[in-house]
């Protein structure tokens, strides 16, 4: 049905703009298979499935890259009533980040960090005119206002071939985020294991528990136990110190209980190159660090030189062996956000100007990781932060729907509509837990400015407090608090599935 609807869709010829009644659309030749040529009508009759433009008469079409932090936000803000919202993106649902390091050791279950799309905008799968689609996009044509998707089916036994399609759009929002920066060292992708999306927590749960099994058959050498069993996490930021406090605390509380004859042998590196959790207080990182190597986390400094099958290098020449090894030194632009045709921000990320629109294409807007500030509007690009990605997400669902409300929601509308008040964004403060029911809360909104800054028992409790009221719905929040109690009455479940 939904392939018919937009076959049916491509196959009107339809208005651009905001313009009467005029030639046809598909007299222009410059953009080939483009809703605006005469190849599109050709490649409607070849069957090249598509949804085209909105006529005159029709909601608007907003067209969302992502279902993170940013674009969950926009298109759970978005006034449906003015707007068909259709969401392109490799998974269909949002993450919630802040608790995914606690899935890796069953603190809690997958499900309970997976907002499903539907769940956060209905309209995708109950509005006529509203799809969320399994692709990701590969190019952009802005003048046609179109972009090229294709199907992802990676990871699917027996799926079929990827199949390609377009969409045309009236308002075009990048929020597709970032990928984990790797700074060229040889062997990460190949043997490291990234914690950003459910998959990663599963793929380290596994290799985790596999481990642990491996090393308790018999006629496993010495040496070879203790580099199965020892896990590495490169990176001090606050997912690098939560994975490595939860890691311990796993350890400490149920690995050493059920698995007595490999407790002496299991343990956990953390390697920074600087200081971990940089952008905290001072007494908060030295806090952290002295609760790290409490609860039996070894720290380590120095710079990851290469990384090998069974064990990395370090810029010392030191060699650490390793049974599993978690990759979390931040992120940066992606291949395919480098190689749009759009200036960048310093970083290279998409370049936005106060209002988060890219100023170099018409109806097109950038927000989260992927999007920065141009070095003309004199303001610094935002760090990666959920928060930053939210707040922007909201801004810009307001903004269009004030447009969509002036009548400039259809494309090349909004020229004369006035944007209102420019992007501001206030840093809220940071977080982060330790393990063992300590936690760091830095309420400062940057390293210069003073605040209120705790640590220990009472900001692990905000920690948990603060998180659960952020989870998206009512349904997670209950999994969440019941994943919470069942692991303080009965432990973390270790089964391998």
């Amino acid at each position: 049905m939904a392939v018919t609807s937009m076959l049916r869709s491509l196959s009107r010829l339809s208005r651009r703009g905001c313009a009467g009644p005029g030639p046809s659309p598909f007299r222009h030749h410059r953009h080939p298979y483009s809703p605006f040529s005469t190849a599109a009508a050709d490649a409607v009759q070849r069957g090249f499935a598509g949804l085209g433009p909105t006529a005159k008469g029709e909601k608007a079409r907003v067209v969302v890259l992502g279902t993170g932090w940013a674009g969950s936000r926009l298109m759970k803000d978005l006034d449906t009533n003015g707007y068909e919202v259709v969401c392109v993106s490799p998974r269909n649902h949002m993450v919630f980040t802040p608790l995914l390091a606690s899935t890796c050791v069953g603190t809690l279950e997958f499900r309970s960090v997976a907002e499903p799309l539907a769940r956060i905008q209905p309209a995708v799968s109950n509005s006529p005119g509203s799809y969320f689609l399994l692709a990701r996009c590969t190019a952009v044509d802005p003048d046609a206002h179109t972009i090229d998707c294709e199907t992802v089916t990676e990871g699917e036994k027996d799926a079929l071939k990827p199949s390609k399609f377009k969409v045309a759009y009236d308002k075009l929002v990048f929020a597709c985020g970032a990928e984990a920066s790797t700074f060229g060292i040889r062997g990460v992708t190949d043997h490291a294991i990234f914690l950003r999306e459910v998959h990663h927590a599963q793929e380290i749960r596994r290799k985790l528990l596999l481990n642990l099994m491996l090393s308790d058959i018999p006629g496993i050498s010495e040496e070879e136990k203790r580099r199965l069993l020892h896990c590495v996490v490169v990176g001090g930021g606050p997912t690098g110190v939560e994975f490595s406090g939860e890691l311990s605390d796993f350890i400490i509380r149920d690995v050493k209980q059920r698995y007595s004859h490999v407790k002496d042998y299991i343990h956990v590196t953390l390697i920074e190159a600087n200081e971990i959790l940089s952008s905290f207080d001072v007494r908060l990182r030295q806090y952290a660090t002295n609760q790290l190597i409490k609860s039996g986390v070894r720290l380590v400094r120095g710079i990851v030189k290469d990384v090998q099958p069974n064990k990395l290098i370090l810029d010392n020449g030191e060699e650490v062996p390793f049974g599993l090894l978690v990759w979390s030194t931040g992120v940066g632009a992606s291949s395919f956000v480098k190689s749009l045709p759009f200036p960048k921000s310093p970083g290279g990320r998409i370049g936005v100007n106060e209002w988060l629109r890219v100023p170099s294409a018409r109806d097109v807007f950038a927000i989260g990781d992927c999007s920065g500030f141009l070095e003309h509007t004199g303001k610094d690009v935002l760090p990666a932060l959920a928060q930053v990605a939210e707040r922007q997400g909201k801004y810009l669902a307001h903004l269009l729907n004030h447009v969509m409300k002036a009548g400039g929601g259809h494309a090349n509308c909004e020229i004369d509509v006035d944007l209102g008040p420019a992007f501001v964004y206030k840093h809220l403060g940071s977080m982060a837990t330790v393990g063992r029911y300590k936690a760091l809360v830095d309420l400062r909104q940057s390293k210069e400015s003073k605040g209120i800054s705790l640590a220990g028992f009472v900001s692990w409790f905000i920690w948990r407090s603060a998180y659960l009221t952020r989870v998206i719905s009512w349904r997670n929040r209950l999994y969440v608090a019941i994943n919470w109690l069942t692991t303080l009455l009965f432990g973390r479940d270790i089964s391998r599935i």
